[in-house]
């Protein structure tokens, strides 16, 4: 009888571990999404000052360009 079990249980912890890890992952996912997406507001937030600031003469037209070619990465 505990030669049928064995084979049994083995696969009950190998399962039980793979959806452990399963939701580990996924959890990790949604993490680094949320960062991605607080992010992008942030990212955003800052695009839309630049411009105001370009609107209202605080910026020059070159120093805009510079702050939005900084924001974004280039």
């Amino acid at each position: 009888m505990f030669r049928r079990r064995r084979p049994l249980m083995r696969a009950a912890v190998a399962g039980g571990g793979a959806y452990v890890a399963g939701k580990r992952v996924a959890r990790r996912s949604a993490a680094q999404g949320q960062q991605e997406n607080e992010q992008d507001e942030r990212l955003a937030t800052l695009e839309e000052r630049a411009l105001a600031w370009h609107e209202q003469g605080a910026l020059t037209d070159d120093e805009f360009a510079t702050a939005k070619a900084r924001l974004l990465g280039g």
